[in-house]
């Protein structure tokens, strides 16, 4: 698993699934209406108890492109489910579909932060249906967390979840080109429950 060190924290690139780690939260590639959807969306609903997750969800939508909102992770492993809404990807407007990605993820540390969760888990946000090319995502997503690591805050782990293994290789190349030194022989952060 490439983990990189980035100031007090640490960023992981794995394959596996979003709705399985023990993070303080799993990250949702959410709709503005913060409704059940497909993907890595119905998946998280799935798992965490649609009825439940869809009444936390109802008023805190609608959630614009680019933002995130908070709710209890109800029966995943995570105790909180922070849902991010990214863009649809524009070839038209490529510039816009970077902002608001970035937005998407910002915005989801910055909730983290501001709860003091520790951990968090993403999935590579957009790159399903959406259809944001995962080349093009890794390097905006990368770059967002990076910097957002870089100032002193709760957060110790960013693990992005990459489903398979094209993605994760994609990530991994991503991180090479911006810079991002792998670690060697470290040991996770502590995790909490």
């Amino acid at each position: 698993m490439p983990r990189y060190p980035i100031g007090p924290a640490a960023l992981e690139l794995i394959r596996g699934d979003i709705v399985a780690q023990t993070t303080d939260a799993i990250v949702n590639a959410a709709n503005e209406r913060l409704a059940a959807g497909g993907g890595v969306c119905g998946a998280i609903f799935a798992a965490a108890g649609h009825r439940r997750l869809a009444a936390a969800c109802r008023p805190l939508a609608p959630c614009p492109t680019g933002e995130a909102r908070i709710t209890p992770g109800f029966a995943l492993p995570a105790r909180h489910i922070i849902h991010a809404v990214g863009p649809v990807y524009r070839r038209a407007d490529l510039a816009g579909s970077a902002a608001l990605l970035a937005g998407a993820y910002r915005s989801s540390l910055e909730v983290a932060a501001q709860h003091g969760l520790a951990s968090v888990a993403f999935p590579s946000i957009s790159t399903g249906i959406f259809g944001y090319p995962v080349a093009d995502a890794s390097s905006v997503a990368l770059g967002t967390v990076r910097q957002f690591l870089t100032s002193p805050g709760s957060l110790r782990l960013v693990r992005l979840v990459l489903w398979d293994q094209a993605s994760l290789d994609a990530y991994t190349a991503a991180a090479q080109a911006t810079g991002l030194a792998e670690a060697r022989a470290v040991s996770s952060p502590k995790e909490t429950p």
